[in-house]
């Protein structure tokens, strides 16, 4: 199992971060997790058992046994006292119990009255949901029930985590091709089910093999991890980047159309530039080429838009570099910017 952290329960923005990270909320049920609630509802001999996960407003299930809703308000659910506390919140009757006793669960459907739940507790300490059984009958349970639940809550966040390590690039942190391709297909079928916009950027490191052949892959790696802190630093958390090659980059930017992700990228282009590196007392100089491109209808998945951002990398890259280029149809849109040069658009066939 994954070494569990000492538990962290202040910082609510944090928490939730820490639950995002996982990127579960709102998908399909699996087996993974199936498995474990049908296993809870035998060992504790109750009828019902979900994985639930604490949001902002509301307590999402991603696995459920016995239980109907798909999700409840947060201000109403036994969950949200769970992720207060490191203990499993034990609770023998709502009839009587102070919290509960009017809570709509209790009275309404459906009509708990026991309830039993284990915080899941991320690799950085914070509580992001519980893994819980109610029955609708006062009743207690052995050390030794709780025990188990306890390590059946384990084995989910486990299952999370190794999910994360798949998908999270070693070296710098950020998502992986495959994950950041995964969640660029979500993107766009976001974008076309409600027209809003999205833009996708590609950065590559300019003259990075010299980086490398002139300092050793050791600087070669501190430059990509360099990189990578610019950009998570200065993006918004609605944004989302991947390293998808050696040097490459990808960031994804919904509801952003091209002018203004075009404006962004040129910001992190300057950034950049003004940020080199010092490794044993040499200065580093720093640069990327970044290519932007924007979601249309005519795309039919996401491999379209990032062919079409990494059309434009190109051209900037052979335009001379430490440039941002975005692709316009048959055309590239090469923005150009340096020291004496600033504001130059080219339209190129």
């Amino acid at each position: 199992m994954i070494a569990l952290a000492e538990c962290n329960i202040g910082g609510e923005d944090a928490r939730l971060a820490a639950l995002h990270r996982y990127d579960v909320l709102d998908t399909q049920p699996e087996e993974a997790f199936d498995r474990i609630t049908r296993l809870v509802k035998i060992v504790l001999e109750m009828p019902m058992a979900v994985v639930s996960l604490v949001d902002r407003d509301r307590q999402w299930f991603k696995s459920k046994q016995g239980v109907k809703a798909a999700e409840t308000p947060r201000n109403i659910s036994f969950c949200t006292h769970t992720i207060q506390g490191s203990a499993p919140l034990i609770v023998n009757d709502a009839h009587i119990d102070p919290r509960f006793a009017n809570s709509p669960l209790v009275i309404g459907d459906p009509h708990i009255r026991f309830y039993v739940g284990v915080p899941l507790r991320s690799r950085d300490g914070y509580n992001v949901g519980a893994l819980c059984s109610m029955d609708t009958k006062a009743r207690d349970l052995s050390p030794e029930q709780v025990t188990v639940l306890e390590d059946l809550g384990r084995l989910i966040v486990d299952e999370l985590e190794l999910r994360v390590q798949a998908s999270t690039d070693v070296l710098t942190g950020l998502m992986s091709r495959r994950a950041f391709t995964e969640q660029g297909d979500r993107e766009v079928a976001r974008a076309k089910r409600y027209g809003t916009p999205l833009s996708c950027a590609l950065i590559d490191a300019d003259y990075f093999k010299s980086i490398n052949d002139s300092h050793g892959h050791g600087v070669g790696d501190l430059a990509l991890k360099h990189l990578a802190t610019i950009c998570s630093r200065e993006l918004r958390t609605s944004d989302c980047i991947g390293r998808i090659g050696g040097e490459e980059f990808a960031i994804m930017l919904p509801e952003t159309e091209l002018a203004t992700a075009m404006d962004v990228s040129d910001r992190l282009r300057k950034i950049i530039a003004s940020s080199p590196i010092e490794v044993n007392g040499t200065t580093i100089n720093i640069t990327a080429s970044i290519g932007v491109a924007e979601y249309t209808e005519a795309m039919r998945n996401f491999d379209g838009l990032l062919s079409n951002a990494d059309f434009a990398m190109y051209d900037a890259k052979n335009s001379g570099r430490n440039r941002v280029a975005c692709y316009l149809g048959k055309e590239i849109s090469l923005l150009a910017r340096s020291e004496d040069r600033q504001d130059s658009v080219l339209a190129l066939a």
